[in-house]
């Protein structure tokens, strides 16, 4: 993992994520470089130095963006935002949950991304889908030609969002061998938490259903081929809605995460990596939980042991081998309770092939073209 602040993994995931969503290295080196001594400081320390170094050189690129929109260079344009709105979503995702500033941050990022989708003309739709009184967003990229297609519904992690997997995701790869994908904030996660007060819940086939439901509708879908796939901690959630919805054709672990319960109390012993500061403000922000006690009492809930026999769809699971923050052994657990599963393959990521970090944020393209393929292959789109 490219590792810009030596020995503060926290920051260091931030800047991967933002290289895997088109951020361009010399601008990574003008945010980072005055932030040295901060980082020296730890993964908490810091942190609003940090939003406001990545919220200018957003700030820069909008700017340069609305030189190039005035020359009628939209396409330019729109790449540039691109990057703005990374830049800015990197920035607020490293903020305590009550870090006031991060609110208008966020809002500042949607709209950039939002006009520069627009410009650039990025195969990109917004889609909502009504849950519990609200919505669930998503973006939906379609596959080209006309009639139902086949679709990959992609899920968050932790603390990730639906633009994040649009950028990083196999969307544009799945898309070109003839399978369409929505990328989605689930309850927890992006727009559905921040927006919408919608927390995570263990039971992920809770909102998962509705999704399917509404995708199943759509004279676009392929209803018998709508999969699932989940990053990180969508390592738990996509297993857990397969498992009790049997109506997705397939499943996908991007980043097995077998019993999170685990984790968390190893991280409570300072075992492990955390993927964001103010971690334990964080989780409870996300579980939508009173205090720590509460917290663990929900967390008990989130591991996979006695669910995965329900899965009789094919299922992959992938995992990096020098993953700091969700141990292997975790990986081999989940593919080993796959039982029923008629085409299941765990595949580790080596220092041979890279992306054997975290959810292969070191090299993404490594995971995201094994992933495309092997989903095609099994939802009937073309690999050549």
């Amino acid at each position: 993992m490219f590792q810009y602040f030596p020995g503060n993994y926290v920051w260091n995931l931030s800047v991967n994520l933002a290289m895997e969503m088109g951020a361009r290295i010399g601008e990574v080196d003008t945010v980072c470089r005055p932030l040295l001594e901060a980082a020296s400081r730890g993964e908490d320390a810091g942190t609003a130095e940090l939003m406001a170094a990545w919220e200018a050189q957003g700030d820069t690129l909008v700017e340069l963006a609305a030189e190039d929109e005035a020359a009628g260079r939209l396409l330019s344009a729109g790449q540039k935002l691109g990057r703005a709105a990374t830049y800015f979503l990197t920035g607020e995702r490293m903020q305590a949950a009550g870090h006031a500033p991060r609110v208008a941050l966020y809002a500042k990022f949607r709209r950039t991304f939002d006009r520069g989708v627009e410009l650039a003309r990025e195969n990109a739709e917004r889609v909502e889908i009504p849950y519990e009184g609200t919505v669930l967003s998503g973006i939906l990229t379609r596959a080209p030609g006309d009639g139902p297609k086949p679709l990959l519904v992609m899920v968050n992690g932790l603390d990730s969002t639906k633009e994040m997997l649009h950028r990083t995701g196999p969307g544009a790869k799945l898309a070109a061998r003839g399978v369409s994908t929505l990328s989605l904030d689930q309850p927890g996660t992006g727009e559905a938490l921040r927006l919408h007060d919608l927390h995570a819940v263990p039971e992920s086939e809770r909102w998962a259903s509705p999704v399917y439901e509404f995708l199943a509708a759509r004279e676009d879908v392929d209803a018998d081929r709508v999969g699932l796939l989940g990053v990180s901690l969508g390592g738990y959630y996509a297993p857990r809605a397969v498992a009790f919805e049997p109506r997705f054709a397939l499943g996908v672990a991007w980043g097995a995460n077998h019993d999170w319960r685990a984790v968390q109390k190893a991280r409570r012993e300072r075992e492990g990596e955390r993927p964001v500061p103010h971690y334990w403000d964080h989780v409870q922000w996300v579980w939508g939980t009173e205090d720590l006690d509460d917290f663990f009492e929900v967390a008990e809930r989130v591991h996979l042991d006695g669910v995965l026999d329900r899965i009789r769809v094919p299922f992959l699971v992938t995992h990096g081998e020098h993953d700091r923050q969700i141990p292997l052994r975790y990986a081999h657990r989940t593919y080993e309770q796959l039982v029923n599963s008629p085409d299941r393959e765990l595949v580790v990521f080596t220092d041979r092939t890279g992306g054997t970090a975290h959810s292969s944020v070191d090299n993404g393209a490594v995971a995201t073209d094994l992933i495309a393929d092997w989903v095609a292959e099994r939802l009937g789109g073309s690999t050549s």
